[in-house]
């Protein structure tokens, strides 16, 4: 972008020289105001060099009268300021930052915080540089937060243990915004050396640290606020929220393919407290974003629930800029990076907006839903392949546990829309001392199993909610230590569906009776596919046909599967390690 101090900036904004590009007669979002007003937009060097006054007697230059070399006409159109996410991991698109870009850009979305603590988690620093290399090649700003919780706890084994030391030359390039969300909020109040030198870190280096609470109220949030971390993008009730703003936090309001918070946080947003929320999809699979959109669907369900369309726009682009001190971002107005779309709605309602073309830097990037140029992803090295090493002697004996008849189990379950668990208690069916599946009772056994070569330990349980009758499904995404997760009524499909994932070097895949129904290959790293992004989404739509065929009705049943194993969401988990309490935050037993 040209400085904005330059002189021949300062001409074209003054109407002494012609600008790049104006798009005129629309009627821009003012997210300083929330207001829609008519005007035009002057663009010159990748910036905004004027936003004038249209169709009224102003007194001054008027649209007609703006010289530039291009011209676009936005008439009965609106001018949004370019979408940012506030938190995103990339990874849980299953695509690199280049395909991930040509999947959210064309809704609007011109900017990305990611945490690439998924990637991080199964191949450590190199892998969080890969990340970086891959998003420089993109036509969108992408920006990053160091991964703080490499493992997520000690109660999940990951490929690499990240410490201060191995964040601190991240540091050292501009991109890297924030420490990135500390998710062991119990340790980090407990006053963990090692936890908090990393808050220090980032503090120190960028003076925020995003924050992970689900839950966490009274002196525990006081102490976990005290310690540095300023966002929360895990609450669950409106009154969480309030009281995390009036701790101070800036809260992310959260609306991903498992988690969805929209409905219950809207209701805490007015008109003197918006600036401390933003909007953030956190995990989203490609097939939600390519049926439904990406930040530009969040807006519309929040319209369809009575919200005002320009506030939501606010805290989908000023307010994450703001947080995040990226002050040349976020807003339609002079001097401003010209990151911007054009749309349209029917009538004025925001629930139908509809993202007409694009712009990054001024220059057009996306249009009618297409981006106007793919760009490739950058060489896959060695290194991110073959990520899936299964324990030796691994069987469908390995998901044997044993278990005593008529003494109630511990039951993980699954709450639809949500990655908080219930912690339940259930009789389980036991058959000569080993815990069997109970499908009357849609109790599955879940297990996660260690695939890093790291020990090979596998941790089963059970779970409720899948509601399959038969069958099993399997994921090398599970978060955050991305070992392999597989949920089922039948061991044997279980054990099929895992070899096939290590097979294909990760990925995901649906088992019945010893044959695969549906698979997505994910080559790197067990995470990302190295197809397009149209493959990935027809292949998420083939195996969500093949789960409700074997009985399920979740709506992204591979969403909630993979947060079956973080142990630090509440309440109740399985990771490789075993069964988790983590309001207890200890390993525990299935029966006691």
């Amino acid at each position: 972008m040209i400085a904005r101090t330059d002189p021949e900036f300062l001409r074209v904004a003054r109407g002494d020289a012609p600008g790049d590009l104006v798009i005129e007669n629309g009627m821009i979002v003012d997210v300083f105001t929330r207001q829609i007003r008519p005007a035009s937009v002057l663009i010159f060097g990748g910036r905004i060099a004027a936003v004038l006054p249209t169709g009224i007697d102003t007194g001054i230059d008027t649209g007609i009268d703006i010289a530039a070399r291009e011209r676009v006409d936005a008439s009965g159109r609106i001018i949004l300021p370019g979408f940012i996410d506030a938190h995103i991991h990339i990874e849980s698109t299953m695509l690199p930052p280049s395909a991930c870009a040509e999947l959210v850009v064309p809704h609007g979305t011109t900017g990305l915080v990611a945490d690439p603590h998924e990637i991080a988690n199964v191949c450590g620093i190199p892998g969080i540089r890969w990340m970086m290399a891959d998003a420089a090649n993109t036509p969108m700003r992408i920006w990053f937060t160091a991964s703080s919780c490499v493992p997520a706890s000690s109660m999940e084994t990951a490929n690499a243990v990240l410490e201060r030391a191995d964040l601190e030359p991240l540091f050292d390039d501009p991109r890297v915004i924030a420490l990135a969300e500390m998710m062991n909020f119990p340790g980090t109040i407990a006053g963990d050396t090692a936890l908090l030198a990393k808050i220090g870190l980032g503090l120190e280096r960028r003076g925020r640290v995003d924050g992970h609470a689900p839950g966490l109220r009274g002196r525990s949030l006081q102490a976990y606020v005290a310690a540095g971390p300023s966002s929360d993008h895990e609450c669950f009730t409106a009154d969480e929220a309030i009281e995390k703003i009036s701790a101070g936090q800036r809260v992310f309001i959260r609306e991903g393919s498992a988690a969805r918070n929209l409905a219950a946080l809207l209701p805490a947003v007015t008109q003197a407290n918006a600036h401390r929320f933003c909007l953030c999809t956190d995990d989203v699979h490609a097939c939600e974003v390519a049926d439904d959109g990406h930040l530009d669907r969040v807006i519309r369900r929040a319209a369809a629930m009575g919200f005002d369309g320009p506030t939501a726009v606010a805290m989908s682009s000023l307010h994450v800029a703001e947080h995040f001190g990226l002050h040349e971002y976020g807003a339609i107005a002079p001097g401003m990076a010209a990151d911007l779309s054009i749309a349209q709605t029917k009538s004025g309602n925001w629930s139908d907006l509809k993202i007409d073309a694009t712009f990054v830097g001024g220059r057009l990037i996306a249009e009618s839903g297409q981006c106007v140029q793919r760009v490739a992803t950058i060489d896959i090295p060695s290194f991110l392949r073959k990520t899936v090493h299964l324990p030796s002697g691994f069987s469908e004996k390995s998901f044997a546990l044993a278990a005593k008849e008529n003494l109630p189990a511990r039951v993980v379950g699954i709450i639809p829309g949500q990655i908080v668990t219930a912690s339940k208690r259930e009789v389980p069916r036991v058959v000569d001392g080993v815990l069997h599946a109970d499908v009357t009772r849609d109790l599955l056994i879940l297990a996660s199993i260690e695939r890093h070569g790291r020990g090979g330990k596998i941790g089963v349980g059970l779970v409720q909610g899948f509601g399959l009758r038969s069958g099993a499904i399997a994921s090398t995404v599970g978060h955050d230590a991305h070992n392999l997760s597989v949920a089922g009524v039948d061991p044997l499909d279980m054990f099929v569906a895992a070899q096939r994932l290590a097979e294909i070097g990760g990925g995901q895949c649906i088992v019945q009776g010893g044959k695969i129904l549906a698979e997505l290959p994910l080559a790197i790293a067990g995470l990302l596919s190295d197809q397009t992004p149209d493959s990935v989404a027809k292949s998420q739509h083939a195996m969500q046909k093949a789960y409700e065929l074997l009985g399920g009705s979740l709506s992204d049943p591979f969403m909630q599967l993979a947060f079956l194993p973080l142990s630090v969401i509440p309440h109740l988990k399985v990771s490789d390690c075993g069964i988790i309490d983590v309001d207890a935050f200890r390993i525990v037993s299935l029966q006691d």
